[in-house]
């Protein structure tokens, strides 16, 4: 009787193995299915080693592209960073204040603002069961998106907008943030490259405006106008003309400044140096060339500036880890 109470137990446990087993399969089906707006927050998966991590983790005058989705929250204080960033809000509203501006962002808009501009969320209405997706796109790689024009002036003046729906909305932005989260660094360029395709969707159909550029606008912000209107004219000379010689006092001049109070000027509202920024816009050109041209790596260096071969490969290698012949044939594999 022992013997037999023991040979039914067994099989016992042995059923339950296989039944938690079949559960240990469709786990993960099941936590893969969850839609955006019902996810809890997560941290993003270990990305795959990517050759800019280093090149964006240098200081916050840039920042790494990255995709967040949380539960809205209050910040405790104004903040500011190297982006791009565009917000979406599943239901609810919430108010934003920008450095002597304020704004009110509702459900289903997507939102976008210079993020090097103080920043803090004050205010969330009806937004107990809402996901805030937000997007940091790097700031010098937007720069090197061509065909802007007063878009780009809008953003680095310190406007906000709200993009139009034919942009975008909710189902896209779900399919970027699982690209995002695949971990898989070329899904995550093919997105960086769709935002591009927006914006200039948007250059051309137009936008609405949230809150009007500091070079617009006079009154209250008028302090601070100045300063961003000489740095917005720097950036726009620099971007347009990258492939020529490009010297502080060059730049000064564009803008009708000494050299020095220029490149104090530049560096407060960029937090970066005017030649380390020239250095970094230079990089970003050769690299968007190495991956959509198929000019040699000489021609590459000349298109973005440098004045050498030798110079363009040092400050390559020590920004991507690799030579741009590594970078364009592990891209291409």
């Amino acid at each position: 009787m022992h013997d037999e109470s023991l040979r039914l137990a067994c099989v016992e446990a042995i059923r339950n193995d296989r039944d938690l087993f079949r559960i240990s399969q469709i786990m993960p089906t099941i936590v893969m299915s969850n839609a955006l707006s019902s996810r809890p927050r997560e941290k993003a998966p270990r990305p795959m080693p990517r050759s800019d991590r280093s090149f964006y983790a240098s200081g916050k005058a840039f920042g790494r592209f990255g995709i967040r989705a949380f539960a809205p929250q209050l910040m405790p204080a104004p903040h500011s960073h190297g982006h791009i960033e565009f917000n979406w809000l599943t239901q609810g509203s919430m108010d934003y204040a920008f450095d002597g501006g304020r704004v009110s962002v509702e459900a289903g808009q997507l939102v976008a603002f210079w993020a090097g501009i103080p920043h803090q969320t004050v205010g969330l209405r009806c937004t107990a069961e809402a996901r805030q997706l937000n997007i940091y796109l790097p700031m010098d790689a937007f720069l090197e998106m061509p065909q802007l024009g007063r878009l780009t002036e809008t953003l680095m003046g310190g406007g906000v907008i709200q993009l139009s729906p034919e942009c975008g909305g909710l189902d896209m932005l779900e399919r970027w943030y699982a690209d995002y989260r695949s971990g898989n660094s070329l899904r995550a360029d093919l997105v960086r490259t769709e935002i591009g395709t927006m914006f200039r969707r948007a250059a051309i159909t137009g936008w609405e405006t949230l809150l009007p550029a500091w070079l617009e606008k006079t009154g209250a912000r008028t302090r601070t106008a100045t300063p961003v209107r000489y740095v917005v004219r720097m950036v726009r000379h620099i971007v347009e003309n990258i492939a020529d010689p490009l010297s502080s006092a060059d730049i000064a001049r564009v803008v009708g400044l000494h050299p020095n109070y220029a490149a104090d000027v530049f560096s407060r509202v960029m937090h970066i140096s005017i030649q380390k920024f020239v250095l970094r816009i230079r990089l970003i050109r050769a690299r968007s060339l190495l991956f959509d041209s198929n000019l040699t790596v000489a021609n590459v260096a000349f298109q973005a500036g440098f004045s050498s071969q030798s110079q363009f490969y040092e400050h390559f290698r020590r920004a991507y880890g690799m030579t741009p012949n590594q970078l364009r044939r592990d891209t291409i594999s």
